[in-house]
């Protein structure tokens, strides 16, 4: 869905409400008479283009950049009913190029909206679009960019983060990039379009609960402060203390706890990063490492388990999927796609989810065998032998320095002062997931439809409340802080998580350049074409891999990428085998599971990606040291994954084989590459 822009004759022109461009008024020779002036004049013009297009009335809508050789969609709007007349009941409406080339026609019922799709303007973008409507034409004109260009913003931005080491500046980089695209190429408008369009849109879009999450993730810092203050976080330390010996058992407990916590991703890495980080820390475990585990479990056990915010999502993707291959099939073979339940291809599609149980084992693995290697393995060792949880020049993604996180002089350290406040938001989530689940999903629904229909972002919100009310209470209730004192941890605790929030906040500004520039459209086309069957699981993998990383998102990748591919896999298949259960279901089975994988592979990958953000945020890492460090990790699972579950299944291996298989040589590598982490051993756990 394209967010409404006015028709335009050209980029930056402003539209009369008839559609006309309105002419610019002559630059004044008295008043502006000098060079600056004149300059300054015609600056503020073009600066005030776009607002002044944006009270034209909305007759034709469509993307806003369009990509050479990309199909994109126009909406139409019918004529007025009160207008319609003699027109009848409809209009008949055709899209041309420039060159007059039919590029689409068919009719629009007056007072509907009808949406044209598959229209390419092709590599040299033959632009302006004539819509004709009846009698009436109108002009479609959108700034134009080769498909490449709509790759270069989140590149931009990787490979600027990745080269200076400052993520903040390289994100504003790429949105600009993108917005100067956007803008018609003007670099002023784009300046301002950062700012006003894409930032703020950033903040304000509840829809995307991304207000709530950024809430949810200041109230739950402002609750690690309260226990930190009043003691709570020193009586955790040393309550696992005894249990939590070695560095092996504290990273198999934190992997544990990432398993724990189930039905949420976002809650997952926040409350487990939040929790374990004294014990981690008081272990030696490098934070980057901290990151790594966190982040590793949240999405995939989000993903995996029927019953979480997950997995009604993806249902519903599969059923919209499954719904456009029957209407591409006929007889028994269109009634079985049409019939067959989303949620038991869902569940048959856990098994082929390589990436996922894979990423998940190889915690374990490297917990268990206390190895790392590459630029964890660094870390790791850096901090075994006492020379920083982090670097020295690490720029911390939450702030810790404060003694905002240090107990109070003479306050007890009891553990219940922090486990109590953590057990409340867990309680309260997932007591409110099945109360809005239950009043959306009716009273005889499963308890995965109820998950499934639940509002994650306000039970977010209200988890998150509840922990700072239970912090508040207890610490004022045992004479542990006043009222003030809590107040004033609170308020550290939120500051300390203002850099992950900006971070979070550019992140998904550059995603909406992403859908913008139409970098998704573009990497989706890598699907067309002849493919070998057997490749198409690898590919699909890939190419959500790629979509993933470069806009930063798992479930946009997922909302674009199923809906194509289960129609995809039964038209390559020839459109029979699937009522049978036979080899051709198995690929379906495998196209699907490779696109969930291939977004969660890519969304570990990338250093624009929400969960990345938040998982170094929870963890106190810096945020392009916690990419640097797990990229290596998440590259080998993916690769593994890649061959013997994506190429491997579906060139025959049984799943039963392919997942030990990638287990084992994920082992030997480990055990071959990795290098043996110094143990602090219980006397150091136990110090100060």
């Amino acid at each position: 869905m394209f967010r409404p822009e006015p028709p335009i004759s050209r980029p930056g022109a402003p539209i009369s409400p008839s559609g006309a461009p309105i002419s610019r008024p002559a630059a004044p020779t008295s008043r502006f008479g000098t060079p600056i002036l004149r300059l300054a004049w015609r600056l503020g013009v073009l600066a005030l283009a776009a607002p002044a297009a944006a009270s034209g009335q909305q007759v034709v809508d469509g993307p806003k950049v369009v990509l050479g050789s990309v199909p994109f969609s126009l909406s139409v709007e019918g004529e007025p009913l009160a207008t319609a007349g003699e027109l009848g009941l409809s209009t008949l409406v055709e899209v041309r190029d420039a060159a007059g080339e039919l590029l689409a026609s068919g009719p629009v019922a007056a007072g509907d909206v009808r949406e044209f799709g598959d229209i390419s303007v092709g590599s040299r973008g033959e632009l302006p679009l004539s819509v004709r409507m009846g009698d009436s034409v109108e002009e479609f004109s959108r700034p134009f960019a080769p498909g490449w260009f709509s790759v270069l913003p989140p590149l931009f931005a990787i490979l600027l983060a990745l080269i200076f080491k400052e993520v903040i500046t390289a994100l504003v980089a790429g949105i600009w990039l993108g917005a100067l695209a956007v803008a018609g190429y003007n670099p002023l408008d784009a300046t301002w379009r950062l700012v006003d369009q894409y930032v703020i849109s950033a903040l304000a879009d509840t829809s995307s609960g991304h207000a709530q999450i950024v809430v949810f993730s200041l109230m739950l810092g402002g609750m690690v402060g309260i226990i930190g203050r009043n003691g709570g976080t020193l009586g955790v330390v040393q309550a696992v203390a005894p249990l939590a010996k070695s560095r092996r058992r504290g990273k198999v407990a934190t992997a544990l706890a990432g398993l724990a916590i189930f039905f949420d991703d976002y809650a997952n890495t926040l409350v487990v990063g939040n929790t374990m980080r004294p014990i981690t820390d008081k272990l030696k475990i490098s934070r980057e490492k901290l990151a790594y585990l966190v982040d590793s479990t949240a999405a995939p056990v989000a993903a995996l388990v029927p019953v979480s915010t997950w997995v009604g999502y993806e249902i519903s993707l599969i059923d919209s999927g499954l719904e456009a291959a029957a209407a591409e099939t006929q007889g028994a073979e269109a009634a079985f796609l049409g019939n067959v339940s989303a949620f038991a291809i869902f569940l048959e599609t856990i098994p082929y989810l390589f990436y996922p149980l894979l990423a998940m084992a190889f915690v374990f693995l490297t917990s268990f065998m206390n190895r790392d290697f590459g630029a964890m393995a660094k870390a790791e060792a850096r901090a075994a032998r006492g020379d920083g949880l982090h670097k020295p020049d690490a720029v911390l993604a939450t702030d810790t320095s404060g003694s905002f996180l240090d107990a109070k002089d003479g306050t007890p350290h009891r553990w219940w002062n922090a486990g109590l406040p953590v057990l409340a938001v867990v309680a309260v989530v997932l007591g409110g997931l099945y109360a809005t689940g239950r009043a959306g999903a009716g009273p005889d629904a499963s308890l995965m439809d109820v998950f499934g229909a639940s509002d994650p972002f306000s039970t977010l919100l209200w988890g998150s409340f509840a922990g700072c009310l239970v912090a508040v209470v207890l610490s004022v209730s045992q004479r542990l802080l006043t009222v003030h004192e809590c107040v004033d941890a609170w308020i550290g605790g939120v500051r300390a998580m203002m850099i992950a929030m900006i971070i979070l906040t550019l992140a998904w500004a550059l995603g909406a350049v992403t859908t913008d520039v139409g970098t998704a459209a573009y990497l989706s086309q890598l699907l067309e074409g002849n493919l070998p069957l057997f490749l198409l699981p690898a590919v699909v993998f890939v190419t959500a891999g790629a979509m993933a990383f470069a806009t930063g998102t798992s479930w946009t990748t997922m909302a674009i990428l199923i809906p194509l591919v289960v129609p995809l896999t039964v038209s390559l298949a020839g459109g029979t085998g699937f009522a049978d259960g036979g080899a051709e279901y198995g690929l379906l089975l495998g196209a699907v599971s490779s696109v969930l994988a291939g977004a969660i592979w890519g969304d570990h990958c990338s250093p624009i990606s929400d969960t990345t953000v938040l998982s170094s945020t929870a963890a106190a890492c810096d945020h392009l040291d916690h990419v640097r460090t797990q990229l290596p990790y998440a590259m080998l699972v993916g690769a593994v994954g890649l061959v013997f579950g994506s190429v491997g299944t579906a060139l025959g291996l049984p799943v039963w084989v392919a997942l030990p298989a990638g287990l084992a040589v994920l082992a030997v590598v480990l055990r071959v590459f990795g290098t043996p982490v110094q143990e602090v051993g219980e006397a150091a756990s136990a110090g100060a």
